[in-house]
């Protein structure tokens, strides 16, 4: 039987390779769980990448390759799977993958992430990176000058249309309700722009475009002309496994803070998967590091 891991990391996107690379450096015994060959996270779906401080102008593939590089540069050990279940133990974790392995841990840091819910429209998984974007912080300042639409009614979809008001020509603001979710006092901002338009009760049935966006279609057979799309629908953090194995928020969020510790001893949440103001790249990658830090001294309280 092979000895047990000191850590289990769930997840390959920057969270879990920025945990690897410190469990590693600080002497841990670690493996990466990813369920897909070589997978960075949903930065590999980035156009380019802007705002990581050091690296400006970098595309997300590139960007990713370079964090899984630099993992792999220190032969920490990788394997594809899809872990289902989490089973705690006297002296750890047994986690339990779907070809029938069961993988044993002293501590486990989960990084499967939240994926960005998807329109389900025609046009929209093609031109991802190509006029269809899911950060407005990530990808606004790419749009500096042009037209664009923001879809969705919540608090992210109107904070995402009042900062590219301030970037973009023309903004609008489309949700299938005619009211919003969101904040009315940013409601009441969006009004007061002159380069806002906001269409409610209107729904999106296609994007389309040639090699990038060039209209977003609505349902009532209008076309918008926009060079880039905003989805703001919500985001779906990868917890399902988890009901019951750690405290979730009303979202599906693990509660924890940036130490990455949550309600079960032993088993740490780092990136966009945790309770947090800002999912972004950086963000994700100092709750990696972090998270591998709260591993360690908790293996070494267990030793003591």
């Amino acid at each position: 039987m092979e000895r047990q891991l000191d850590v289990l990391i769930i997840g390959s996107g920057p969270a879990g390779l920025s945990a690897a690379v410190y469990a590693k450096r600080a002497g841990l015994s670690a493996l990466v769980l990813e369920r897909e060959y070589r997978g960075t996270g949903q930065i590999a779906e980035s156009d380019q990448v802007d705002n990581y401080l050091g690296l400006p102008k970098m595309n997300g593939y590139d960007l990713g390759e370079a964090f899984l590089n630099h993992a792999q540069e220190l032969e920490i050990r990788f394997q594809e799977g899809t872990a289902y279940d989490y089973e705690k133990t006297e002296d750890g974790w047994s986690v339990h993958v779907e070809d029938g392995q069961t993988i044993h841990a002293k501590t486990v840091i989960y990084c499967a992430g939240a994926a960005h819910r998807r329109l389900g429209v025609d046009g929209e998984e093609e031109f991802v990176g190509k006029g269809v974007s899911y950060c407005a912080v990530c990808d606004g300042a790419f749009y500096k000058g042009k037209d664009t639409a923001v879809i969705g009614g919540g608090d992210t979809a109107l904070g995402d249309a009042l900062y590219l008001a301030d970037l973009c020509d023309k903004v609008y603001l489309i949700h299938r309700r005619d009211r919003f979710r969101g904040a009315a006092s940013t409601v009441r901002q969006l009004q007061e722009k002159e380069n806002v338009e906001i269409l409610t009760e209107a729904v999106p049935a296609k994007i389309v475009g040639e090699q990038t966006v060039t209209a977003l279609e609505l349902k009532d057979g209008r076309s918008i002309p926009v060079h880039g799309a905003f989805v703001a629908v919500g985001m779906q953090p990868q917890t399902e496994p988890l009901k019951g194995v750690v405290d979730l928020d009303d979202a599906g969020y693990i509660i924890a803070d940036e130490t990455g510790i949550t309600s079960a001893p032993g088993f740490f949440a780092a990136g966009d998967v945790r309770t947090k103001a800002l999912r972004q790249v950086v963000t994700a990658v100092s709750d990696g590091a972090n998270a591998a830090v709260s591993a360690l001294e908790y293996i070494q309280r267990q030793q003591d």
